[in-house]
């Protein structure tokens, strides 16, 4: 189990470099400031929700960059795995010097998803492991004086994130403690109607705070690489997002 984790890591790694080096590309950036909201709420055996909600900002916190709302259904198949259903409603805003939507619009995004998570102990780390499979409904605009969505494209994506927790003190992370927390997370577009098999990556440091076993708070840096899915005279489009990331967490 532990192999094919490893060969999937190695593989997501090494598509995400290949594309980054690319040449014909527009290079832009943006400061970020992103909040999460994220409660996990335990159901009747097995079974448990998931409530989240993300508030990303551009130039620090002057401009919108993304809204997300995301609910899950989780059942856990073992100590150690996961699975979750779910669906997750998206408002895309204009930012930046390169917005995502070429009419400088808000998109509106429906996606509905599947994720397998997978924890492992290895000394004092908890590793993490999470495969999304998302099924996107974009919004698209036909003209610039459309003043809703027109139509919506369907487009596949798969992430992998994989995330390592380490306790401050002592060998496990227990209520009233402090940790380290850092986490990659590559994203691959595939199939009709995408045009950049790249579409992000994000890796993050975090300071956390476990106060029990409901609540805790993680502070840290984030960096976001994003390519968009459009281009300007043939140009792909590259963000290089750089900020502060903020994520309280409710277990109920």
């Amino acid at each position: 189990m532990q192999k094919k984790i490893l060969l999937l890591c190695l593989s997501f790694l090494l598509i995400a470099t290949i594309t980054w080096s690319q040449n014909n590309r527009i290079n832009t950036g943006n400061t970020i400031a992103w909040t999460s909201l994220m409660s996990n709420i335990k159901a009747k055996g097995n079974w448990s929700l998931l409530v989240e909600y993300h508030n990303r900002r551009a130039q620090l916190y002057k401009d919108g960059q993304q809204s997300l709302v995301r609910l899950g259904l989780n059942y856990k198949m073992n100590s150690q795995t996961f699975f979750r259903i779910g669906y997750a409603w998206v408002e895309n805003f204009p930012y930046g010097e390169y917005p995502t939507n070429s009419f400088g619009k808000t998109v509106t995004e429906h996606r509905i998803y599947e994720t397998l998570l997978y924890s492992q102990q290895i000394d004092k780390a908890n590793i993490n492991h999470r495969v999304m499979l998302e099924q996107r409904f974009i919004g698209k605009f036909n003209a610039a004086s459309s003043l809703t969505e027109d139509s919506y494209t369907y487009a596949n994506r798969i992430r992998y994130m994989i995330r390592c927790n380490i306790p401050l003190k002592g060998r496990q992370q227990q209520n009233n403690t402090p940790y380290i927390s850092c986490y990659n997370e590559l994203f691959i577009g595939f199939g009709k109607n995408v045009n950049n098999v790249f579409d992000q990556n994000r890796c993050a440091v975090l300071c956390g705070y476990r106060w029990n076993n409901t609540t805790s708070l993680e502070i840290g840096f984030i960096n976001q690489q994003l390519q968009l899915n459009r281009t300007i005279n043939n140009w792909a489009i590259f963000q290089n997002n750089c900020g502060i990331i903020t994520n309280v967490n409710f277990n109920l």
